[in-house]
This record gives structure tokens, sequence and C-alpha cells, in this order.
């Protein structure tokens, strides 16, 4: 039987987890559907997702239509979840991307299109929600045209609007489904979309394209023909209308989906990262690849892979290419919801499930062990988003290192890291909900844990140069302890140590010890305890003691001299600073600017792109430790951001002082 699978894309709140669960009601494979709202969709059927009403992992479902099989893959809408929709997108073979018929094109509209792009992916923009008060098909359609690139073509029209969507016309052959009389009011505007289409169509085929410029007339099914084949290739992006609430539309989407859009055997030969290639037929040398991983607590982890090529059979012996390893399933699984079904076989173009194998991980490839093959990994983006995270008692201390390592085998996004300088433990992610969701899931493994902002790793530094001795001198009975330098510090890039001593004043053999003094010295800070960089340091002078002086002596005396130094040297309290990218709706422009500027932060650039402004700047982290939630507060929930380091810059004067004051009564009270 032939065999789609078919990712839904979107941004959040665009009813793709509706529209999916309509898609079972209409091919017969559920009698009710079941509501977000309820938590009774088969796709959001986790404990976080029913609680929260959203998607938080990519379903996987199943259908048959026209004597052709589907698997939906229904991602997440919000970027935090940025690994499962990159995951779910790239084992697909097309693409679904909705869009509101009320908000148009948003940043999470982008993100699906952009690595839709990435992955030379077929696609279809549906146009959801149609049912909706203040739908408007054409406004959107404009929007689509403008911002996303590609050639994009009505391919269905709505018959009324808003609570009055009651059909779709087929622009091709002027069909109107449900069957209706066609309103007068569309007919300008079917004629246009025509017109539109058949453009479309005939600069898809070269062949057509003479014709058409010839004047000679093309019948409508080579037109439909051709309309298929260029879906199929990508090289035509159609949009239609649909209300997955009320159903209108969905007849022709199914349709569309297995009459248009291709299956895993006609999307070409694959290619590793070596230049290997392999056919996606179930004769050719098995090929594979891990898109997610996740913990079940009864089963343990669960791999979802997408056979490329070849057949998998149980008991087989796999090459993990990633990790240069053998696997050997021996159960084969299908998915649906929530669901597994066992299963004798995965042919190329399966979604299949694989259990009780430690050594998978999510990106990991799997070839047969005689014709290896290894594909690209998926690429996923830095963290955007930091909590430190502090464990309730101690039982969840101890518990804390393997709960999080069974979150990161489910979502590599997320990193958790101990910072040496503040020594808190970090655990970083894609934007505040996310490791929302993420601290629910310590807790569901038992381990409660508490967040905060993490501390900022503050530094200091000198603006000056100075020269001071450092002298460590004492005598308790038997040998005393003598070490004498005079060192110059002044400011420069990264730490530089040399000695000028001249004429044996310190033996050579003490320098290195008096380099680690000044270095204890930088490590516990002049000002606040913080440590201290960009400072080069210069042995002038001192003295020694045949008997008396010794390594650590001259450790200390180095230690006092940097710290007597640096007194007068205008030490200084320096900022980790980042470089943000901030990408949303032009509208929000002002908005932005006016938000940046209350964060002391530094515009470099403003660059369009459609309706899309990209603004860049450096910001002081300290200002950006609620910036997840308050972008999505400021934008609606449209805008996106990145963040790289920048290094350090000075703090304001009258800032680092209430900084300094808080870190000493800090130190004071410990």
């Amino acid at each position: 039987m032939p065999h789609r699978i078919v990712s839904l894309a979107a941004h959040s709140g665009t009813g793709k987890t509706t529209l999916a669960e309509a898609l079972l009601h209409r091919s017969g494979v559920i009698s009710r559907m079941g509501r977000v709202e309820d938590g009774t969709t088969r796709s959001d059927h986790t404990d976080a997702e029913k609680a929260h009403g959203f998607s938080i992992q990519t379903g996987v479902l199943r259908l048959t239509h026209e004597g052709t099989d589907v698997t939906v893959l229904d991602t997440p809408g919000f970027a935090d979840f940025v690994r499962e929709i990159r995951g779910g997108i790239r084992a697909a073979d097309s693409v679904l991307v909705l869009v509101s018929a009320v908000g148009g094109v948003e940043v999470g509209t982008e993100r699906a299109w952009a690595t839709a792009d990435r992955f030379g992916m077929p696609r279809v923009v549906v146009v959801n929600r149609m049912d909706r008060d203040r739908a408007d098909f054409f406004t959107v359609l404009a929007d689509v045209r403008a911002s996303l690139k590609g050639p994009v073509a009505a391919t269905f029209l709505p018959v009324g609007e808003g609570p009055d969507f009651r059909g779709v016309v087929n622009v091709l052959t002027g069909e109107v489904s449900p069957p209706q009389e066609l309103p007068p009011t569309l007919t300008g505007a079917l004629r246009e979309a025509r017109d539109a289409l058949l453009d479309a169509i005939v600069e898809t085929d070269d062949d057509l394209m003479g014709r058409y410029l010839e004047g000679e007339p093309i019948g409508d099914d080579e037109l439909e023909a051709a309309y298929l084949r260029a879906v199929h290739a990508g090289t035509l992006y159609p949009v239609l209308p649909v209300s997955a609430v009320t159903g209108v539309g969905l007849d022709a989407l199914l349709h569309l989906m297995v009459r248009g859009l291709r299956s895993a055997r006609e999307r070409g030969p694959l290619t590793g990262v070596d230049g290997q290639t392999r056919e996606p037929t179930p004769d050719a040398p098995l090929s594979a690849r891990v898109w997610r991983v996740s913990i079940d607590p009864f089963v343990g982890k669960v791999a979802y892979v997408r056979v490329w090529s070849g057949t998998l059979r149980p008991g087989d012996t796999l090459r993990n290419t990633s990790q240069d390893l053998d696997v050997r399933p021996m159960h084969l699984y299908v998915p649906n919801g929530k669901d597994l079904t066992e299963v004798p076989e995965l042919p190329a173009g399966s979604i299949g499930v694989l259990t009780k194998l430690p050594d998978l991980h999510a990106g990991d490839t799997l070839a047969d062990p005689a014709r290896p093959i290894t594909y690209d990994p998926l690429w996923l983006p830095d963290p955007v988003h930091t909590v430190a995270i502090h464990p309730a008692t101690r039982q969840d201390e101890d518990k804390l290192g393997a709960a999080l390592a069974k979150l990161r085998e489910e979502d590599p996004t997320l990193h958790y890291a101990r910072e040496p300088q503040t020594g808190e433990q970090l655990l970083s992610g894609m934007g505040d909900m996310h490791l929302g969701i993420a601290v629910e899931k310590l807790a569901a493994q038992g381990v409660t844990v508490t967040t905060t902002p993490p501390r900022i790793p503050y530094r200091e530094t000198i603006h000056a140069p100075a020269e001071a001795q450092g002298k460590h001198k004492k005598q308790s009975g038997g040998h005393g302890q003598y070490g004498d330098c005079r060192i110059r510090i002044e400011p420069g890039p990264g730490f530089a140590f040399r000695s000028a001593v001249v004429g044996g004043a310190i033996p050579s053999k003490y320098i290195p010890s008096i380099e680690k003094g000044v270095q204890d010295a930088m490590q516990r800070g002049a000002l606040a305890g913080y440590p201290m960089q960009d400072v080069h340091v210069t042995v002038l002078d001192g003295s020694y003691h045949d008997v008396d002086s010794s390594d650590i002596a001259f450790r200390t005396a180095g230690s006092l001299a940097l710290k007597n130094a640096v007194t007068g040297a205008r030490p200084g309290l320096l900022e980790p600073i980042m470089q943000l990218r901030v990408r949303a709706p032009a509208s929000f422009t002002g908005d932005l600017i006016s938000d940046l500027q209350t964060r002391r932060a530094r515009v470099q650039g403003m660059d369009p792109e459609g309706t899309v402004i990209v603004v860049t700047a450096l910001v002081p982290q300290a200002e950006l430790q609620t910036y997840s939630a308050d972008l999505r507060s400021l934008t609606g929930d449209r805008g996106a951001f990145s963040l790289k380091p920048h290094g350090y810059q000075p703090v304001p004067e009258p800032l680092a002082k209430k900084i300094i004051e808080a870190r000493q009564g800090e130190l004071a009270g410990a």
C-alpha cells in the first residue's frame, strides 16, 4: 500500500493538534474528535501536554485515505521545543505548514518554512481556523506570498469566511465542496486565482510553458497532472483554506495529501556525510536515523526511527555508525499516539520504534554493518535561557545527576553545567517554558528542585598601572619564612607575567612561586571577591634569605604584592556582555527598541526581512535574566531570539557600586 509521511508544523496556537484529530476523524480512525482543552486528543497524550494544553513532543498518528497509508507527525508550535520540531520535519517527506486565518504568517511559521527549505521539503500551506471571526483568507494569502520564500499559489478558495465558512472551490476545476452554488461575489476572485495558478503551473514545466506562450490550449487533465507533479517535486506550494473544527476543506486536504505529496520512494537517493548514496527502497542496504528519544517509566528508552532504505527486521544486527557500535533490536513497533503495535518488519519509508537499546541517541544513524553509512546530524541551536537549580534535599541532590541524564537523553537542547566561578548548578534551554517543563519532568522522577536566576559571573580588572611591594616575614622558632618582591601591574589583554629582576635579587627558582601567588590573589579579587582579568604583571625587584626563603614564602609575597598594587591601579568591575539577535514582526520594532534601551543595550543593526525585523544588539547578561518570558509577552509569542557571548565590558560606576556593596555583604555574611 502506498505510504506518506507528513509533518504538521506551524506557529503555536494555529490548531495543528486539532487538525490532526480532525484528519483522524474524517478518515475513520476515530469515531469522535478529542479536544485539546479536555486533554483527549490522540496526539497530546502525555500528562504534561494534558495539563498545559499544548504539544511538547511530536505526536505520531496513522490514518488511511483513498487506499494510502499516511503517517502524520504533529510537531509542537512553541520554539522552546525546537528539537521536536526539527526532528519531526526531518523525519517526514513533506510538510503541511499551518497558518492562522486570523493571525497570518508569524515567526513560528517562518521558522517552520525555513526548516522545510533546509531539508528541501515539498509543502502545502493550510490556512486553518477559517470558521473564526475576523478570518480573512485573501489577506493571509497576500501575507504568505510576501513573507514565505517560494512559488505559492491558491489552489482552493473559501466559500464564505468566519462563521459563514461553508465550503471550498477548486481553482482549476471550479468544483465546489460540499456541492453548492458558487456565490457570484467569488467569480472574479476565482478567475484571478486560476490565472495565477495557471502561470505557476506552466513555470514548472518547459513543454507546457512553450505551448502556453504560443497560445495553444492546455486541457484540464494535463494541467492537473502538471500541478500534482509540481506539488510532488516541491516546485509549487499550494494554499488551501480549512476549518479543523467544522471539517470544511478536510476532504480537499486529504485528497491533496495522498495525490500530490511524495512518498518515501519518490524522494530520490539519500546521501551520507561521505558522499555515499542509498536508494529509498526496501531492497536497498538498510539505513535509518533515530529522530527522537523518550524515556518511558515502564519500557525504558524508546527510540523513534525513520527507516530511509532497506528493511529492518527483529534480530538484525545494526551498526550505529554515529557511535561506532552494534545494536540488535529484538522487537519492532509502529507508534500511533501513545499506542505501540508490534510488527514483523519496518520497510523503507516507515516510522518505527525500537526499545531497550540504551546505546541509541537522537540523531544516530543505523546501517547494515556490511554497507555502513552515516547521515549528517540534526543541527540544533544553542540555549538562550538559563536558571540555577537547587535540590530541595540531600536526597534530591543525590538523584539529580541521573535524572538530568534522562532529560538530556530525551532532549539534547537541554544543557547542564556547574558554573565554576559561582558554584551554581545551571540548567539551560530554549526558553522559560522549556525549562519549566524540564523541572516538572524532574519532579515526575522524584527529584524536587527550585530555580532562581543565576548569579552573574562578574569579573574585576584594573584601569591604570601601579607598583607595590609584597613582603612576607615570619619567625616562629627554627626556620622562619621570608619572601619579598616588588611588582608592577598594568592593564592589558589576558594575563601576562614576566620577570625583570637583575643581579640575583630574587633567585630564579622563586619566580614561578611569585606568579602562583599573584594568580591566587587575582582569583580572590580585590573589590568584591570576583576573579580578575586583563592584568599584566612584571616582577621588578625583591630580596631573599638564604635560610628562611621558600616557595611558599614567595607565593605569599606575590599574593600580597598584587593585593597592594591593585588599590592604586583604579580597579573596576566588568560584566559579561551577550550578543542578542531578535526576530519579530516589523510592527513590533518600536517596542523592541524601547525595551532594549531599558536593558542598557547597544543596538548594532536593524535588518528588515519581508514583514519581519531582525534586531542585533549587545546587552549585559544581567539584563537578560527574564528576556525569554518578556519577549513572549511583548510580541504575543511572535518573537524569537538567540544569544552568544561577546566578552566583558565595564559596569557603569553607580551600578558597580551597588553590586560591590551587595557582594561584600554576601561575603561578610558567609
